[in-house]
C-alpha cells in the first residue's frame, strides 16, 4: 500500500510540474503557476522520505534529512529574501550551479555505492551485473551536472562582476581536447579493472569540472543569457539521470521538463544573438569579429534634451514607445516607468513596450521586472512585433538599453554584434535615450544610435528622470 500511494505522489507532483511550467508563460499566472509546482516538489519529497520501502525497511535518519532541508530551507529563503531584482540573473546562475551539483553528487554517490558493494566480476565493475543503460545514466548525470555545477558558478561570478572574461589563442582546441578526454574518460572508466575503477571515474569528473570553468570562462558581453539558458537545460538533463537511476518518476518529469524547456530558450536565445548552438557548445562566441573598425571621429556630437523637453515631446506625441534595459533595472524604476505609462494615457497617448528577448543579464529580465510594477502584459511587444511599429511610433524612449538597440548590428561587420537582431528604435520619429554616461554596455563597444541626428541624450539616473519627467507632464 505505501508503494501505490508514493507512485500515486510522483503522479501528482508530475503533474503539478507540467501545469505550473505551463502558466509561468503568463506573467498573470506565473506567481500562482510557481507555487502549483513547489507544492508538487514538496509533495514528492515528503513522500519519499516517510514512504519509500527497500525490502520492508524506511529510509530512517531523519535527523539528517531534516537538519539539511532546514538548512537549506533558511539559507534559500535568506539568500531569495535579500537579493535585488538588478542581480536576480546572478541568483538563477548560483540555484543552478547548486542543482548541478546535487545531480553530480547524486552519481557520485550511486557510483561509489556500486563499486563498494563489488558489484562486478574481478574484470570489469559493470559490464555482468549492471547495465550499460545504468552505468551511462550514472556518467552522464556527473559529466553533465559537473560541467553546469562549475560553468554556472563562473557564470555568476562574472555577472557580480568578481571574475573577468580569459580568452587566448588556441582556446576552442583546448576545449575540444578536454571535452574528448571527459569522453574517454568515461569509456574506460566502464571498462576498468574492480581495483581501480573509481580512480579513473574521478578523474572523469574532475575533467568535466574543469570543461565547465574553460566553456564559460572566455564568454563574455551580451552573450551571457544564452550561457544561462544552457547550463539550465544541463541542469535538467542531469537530474533526468538521477531520475533513472532511482526510477522515480517525479525526479524524471522534473529533470525533463526543465532540461527541455532550457534546450529551447538556448536556441531562442541563439536566434536572438545569431549565434548557432554549435558554436555555444564549443565555446567559440563572445569573442571579437575581424574587420575594418569604424573610425569613431567621424561620428558626429551628440544632442542633449532636458526633461522639460523631453516631457513636451513626449505628452503632445500620438504614441510612444519605451525601450527598457540593465540601466532600468540598475535605478529600480519600473514603478516610475509604469507610472509614467499611466499619466501619458491619461493625456491620450499609446504607450506600449519594446522588449528585447535578451535585454538585462537573463532571458525575461525585463518582463520580470515590468510584471512585478504591474504593467499590463499585453503592452510588451516581442521585439519582431515592436519593429513592425516602430515606424509609426512618434517617440522611442530607451531607458538603460544599449547593445539591443546599437544599429551597428546591422550595418557595422567589424562590430562583435554584427547579424544580432536588435530593436530598430531609429526608425521612430524621435528616439530618447535616458542613461546615466556614454559608457558602452555589456558588450563594451559604442553605440551608434547616440550619434544619429534623431537622437537626444538625456542624462542621469533612469528612476530620478522618470519622476523628473512625471512632475513635468503633470504641470502640462
Amino acid at each position: 500500500m505505501p508503494h501505490n500511494i508514493l507512485s500515486i505522489s510522483y503522479l501528482i507532483a508530475s503533474v503539478t510540474f507540467i501545469i505550473g511550467l505551463k502558466m509561468l508563460s503568463h506573467p498573470a499566472s506565473a506567481r500562482r503557476g510557481n507555487l502549483i509546482a513547489a507544492s508538487g516538489m514538496a509533495l514528492a519529497i515528503f513522500a519519499t522520505i516517510f514512504l519509500y520501502e527497500d525490502e520492508g525497511k524506511h529510509l530512517g535518519n531523519y535527523g539528517w534529512i531534516f537538519s539539511a532541508i532546514g538548512i537549506g530551507l533558511v539559507v534559500g529563503w535568506m539568500i531569495a529574501k535579500k537579493v535585488k531584482m538588478t542581480a536576480m540573473p546572478e541568483l538563477v546562475s548560483f540555484f543552478n550551479g547548486m542543482g548541478g551539483a546535487c545531480a553530480a553528487l547524486i552519481s557520485i554517490v550511486e557510483f561509489d555505492y556500486i563499486y563498494r558493494n563489488g558489484l562486478g566480476t574481478p574484470d570489469t565493475i559493470f559490464s555482468s551485473v549492471v547495465h550499460a543503460g545504468h552505468y551511462l545514466a550514472i556518467i552522464a548525470g556527473a559529466i553533465i551536472g559537473s560541467v553546469s555545477f562549475a560553468g554556472s558558478m563562473i557564470a555568476w561570478g562574472k555577472l557580480n562582476g568578481s571574475i573577468k572574461d580569459v580568452s587566448f589563442k588556441g582556446q576552442h582546441l583546448v576545449n575540444l581536447l578536454i571535452l574528448v578526454l571527459v569522453v574517454a574518460g568515461a569509456i574506460f572508466t566502464y571498462f576498468s579493472n574492480a581495483a581501480g575503477a573509481n580512480i579513473p571515474f574521478f578523474i572523469t569528473v574532475f575533467l568535466a569540472l574543469l570543461y565547465g570553468v574553460v566553456f564559460v570562462q572566455p564568454i563574455g558581453g551580451a552573450d551571457m543569457p544564452v550561457v544561462i539558458s544552457l547550463l539550465n537545460s544541463f541542469t535538467g538533463v542531469a537530474a533526468a539521470c538521477g531520475g533513472f537511476l532511482y526510477d522515480n518518476k517525479a525526479m524524471l518529469t522534473g529533470g525533463i521538463l526543465v532540461g527541455a524547456a532550457g534546450t529551447l530558450l538556448t536556441i531562442l536565445m541563439c536566434k536572438a544573438m545569431n549565434r548557432s548552438l554549435k558554436n555555444v557548445l564549443i565555446g567559440s562566441f563572445g569573442g571579437t569579429k575581424s574587420g575594418p573598425a569604424r573610425n569613431t571621429s567621424e561620428q558626429s556630437a551628440i544632442k542633449e534634451i532636458t526633461v522639460t523637453d523631453a516631457a513636451m515631446v513626449m505628452a503632445y506625441a500620438k504614441k510612444v514607445m519605451i525601450v527598457p534595459g540593465y540601466g532600468l533595472a540598475v535605478a529600480q524604476a519600473q514603478h516610475s516607468c509604469h507610472e509614467l505609462e499611466k499619466l501619458l494615457e491619461e493625456k491620450g497617448v499609446e504607450v506600449k513596450y519594446a522588449i528585447h528577448p535578451v535585454a538585462g543579464r537573463m532571458p525575461g529580465h525585463m518582463n520580470v521586472l515590468l510584471a512585478e510594477a504591474d504593467v499590463d502584459y499585453d503592452k510588451l511587444l516581442e521585439m519582431e512585433q515592436a519593429n513592425d511599429e516602430l515606424p509609426a511610433t512618434d517617440v522611442a524612449l530607451v531607458l538603460g538599453a544599449n547593445d539591443v538597440v546599437n544599429p551597428a548590428a546591422k550595418n557595422d561587420p567589424s562590430s562583435p554584434i554584427y547579424g544580432m537582431p536588435v530593436l530598430e528604435v531609429e526608425k521612430a520619429g524621435m528616439v530618447i535615450v535616458n542613461k546615466r554616461s556614454m559608457k558602452p554596455g555589456y558588450a563594451g563597444i559604442e553605440n551608434e544610435l547616440f550619434f544619429d541626428p534623431k537622437t537626444s541624450m538625456l542624462f542621469g539616473d533612469a528612476k530620478k528622470v522618470l519622476q523628473e519627467l512625471i512632475g513635468q507632464i503633470k504641470e502640462i
